[in-house]
């Protein structure tokens, strides 16, 4: 019989293979970054290829830690970086194009223009989202319309899309070839701006007015399928056939990790962006304060729960562009103790806005700024102000959240890879004025496609199986001092309107 499930995690910046077993302890893992590629100021792009060579790279190399062969692992789920848009040619198995990023903002006059009939929510009485350069539909638009013989090739049924799970299943079942299955799940398909929420089905009016053709998307499947999405080919990076049976979009992995199977409850991933998802059972809650109404996961035949969520695009992005782009720290990790050099933020504050601003704003003309600043700042209050950035767009997207739902927030659940910094956390506690929650398996994406994939298969028997191995690893409360949740806060949301209007075309 076999012993552990395997979970593939495609990220924005890197893509770990882990495995897990029974008690949904991590057994093995490997993780590779890939490269961000920025042509021009706004646009993020994928090489999809590095893509699938990293994701083959970390397969071996986890599987080899673990002493792994085929027959040993029960089933593989997929999660992975949602609304990040490749097209490639179902022949040859090449991408017309790199991958489009959920981040890149390319595609605002095509929102903008899709805008001036029926305004940013034209779409969302049937998709639950805002006209906005984040999701999937306006990327396919802009490489139908920009990239030379796609389009001929797409009315042709040559060319086929996906999100970056669709793309990593279609390799790891044989493509380009036969059984290679072209599918996406139902919460990646309520990420493209292009399914009906009520129906789960691509929504034919929405194609014709973006000019999609209908025969370039993937067939929409549960999350957790017992008729699995296809089966891994013995050539295969696994060497052998297992069944490919999970796919959930990052955050909602994150969510059926972090157990959040209630109505009601909530959790937040702190990644390259930050998203907060809230269960909201099998009502589909349309937001007024500015979320997000997405597919939160479906089991099987079950009917699908629904989430709200609110969507920040730059969190460890920001730490990233700290080391990277700025060169003032050597490594992620270094944020933390140079922000503890100083005791507050100095009088500075740093709105991330590098793609515009998500949730609750849905500003796409928006840019980043530091403000505030005066000789008296050094590296430790930007580190400061940089952590802080991520806690205050977060408790915006909280307060939109219990706007709509009426659920006052009484703990926060988190996990992604930023909540190593407890630094955050505290400082996240203080602003929320709740206890901040992380569990002992903080990689919930990655666990959350597990589950999904070993549900189909009977590896775990039920949703209480999965309850059973959630446990508290460590908890913040907040403090006494209310400075960050008030005067911080206010000071916060004067900087985020400064960003407003930025760009002028």
């Amino acid at each position: 019989m076999a012993k552990y499930v395997v979970a593939l995690d495609q990220g924005t910046t890197s893509t770990r293979c882990m495995i897990f077993n029974r008690g949904g302890e991590t057994v093995a893992n490997h993780q590779l970054e890939h490269e961000q590629i920025c042509p021009r100021a706004g646009w993020v792009e994928h090489d999809a290829m590095e893509v699938w060579k990293r994701t083959k790279d970390v397969i071996h190399a986890a599987t080899e830690k673990a002493g792994l062969i085929a027959r040993d692992i029960a089933a593989i789920g997929i999660t992975n970086q949602r609304e990040t848009t490749v097209v490639w040619d179902k022949k040859t198995g090449q991408p017309y194009c790199n991958a489009i990023v959920w981040q890149d903002t390319r595609t605002d006059k095509i929102c903008n223009q899709l805008s001036e009939n029926g305004g940013q929510d034209r779409f969302r009485p049937k998709t639950g989202l805002p006209l906005a350069t984040y999701f999937s539909g306006p990327k396919i638009k802009w490489m139908l319309d920009n990239v030379p013989g796609l389009r001929e090739a797409a009315e042709r049924g040559d060319a086929l899309f996906g999100n970056m799970d669709t793309w990593v299943i279609w390799k790891l079942t044989g493509g380009p070839g036969p059984e290679a299955a072209h599918v996406t799940d139902v919460t990646n398909a309520s990420r493209t701006l292009l399914m009906n929420l009520e129906t789960l089905d691509w929504d034919d009016e929405i194609l014709a007015e973006l000019g999609i053709p209908r025969s370039m998307l993937p067939q929409i499947r549960p999350s957790s399928d017992p008729e699995f999405y296809g089966l891994t080919r013995s050539g295969g990076p696994f060497g052998g056939e297992i069944p490919v049976c999970g796919d959930l979009g990052d955050q909602q992995a994150a969510t059926v990790g972090q157990t959040c199977f209630e109505v009601g409850e909530a959790k937040n991933t702190y990644g390259t962006g930050c998203f907060l998802l809230l269960n909201t059972g099998n009502e589909i809650v349309h937001s007024k304060h500015g979320l997000v109404t997405t597919v939160c996961y479906q089991l099987g035949k079950e009917k699908p729960v629904y989430a709200l969520e609110g969507s920040i695009a730059i969190a460890g992005a920001l730490v990233q562009w700290l080391r990277d782009r700025m060169r003032l720290i050597n490594t992620s990790a270094d944020v933390e103790n140079l922000a503890k050099m100083v005791e507050d933020n100095g009088g500075i504050y740093f709105v991330p806005a590098f793609s515009g601003l998500f949730a609750p704003y849905w500003r796409s003309e928006a840019r980043g700024l530091i403000i505030g600043m005066t000789r008296f700042i050094t590296r430790g209050h930007i580190a400061r102000a940089t952590l802080e950035s991520t806690a205050f767009q977060t408790r915006e997207v909280v307060d939109a959240m219990q706007a709509d739902s009426g659920v006052t927030l009484s703990t926060l659940k988190v996990d992604g890879g930023m909540t190593a910094n407890e630094l955050l956390m505290q400082i996240q506690a203080d602003i929320l004025g709740v206890p901040v929650i992380r569990p002992k398996v903080s990689e919930s994406t990655a666990l959350g496609a597990a589950y999904a994939a070993g549900l189909a298969v009977g590896y775990w028997k039920n949703i209480d199986d999965l309850k059973k191995n959630w446990a508290v690893d460590k908890t913040w409360q907040p403090s006494e001092d209310d400075t960050l949740r008030t005067k911080n806060y206010h000071m916060w949301k004067k900087a985020v309107s400064r960003t407003f209007d930025w760009l002028e075309d």
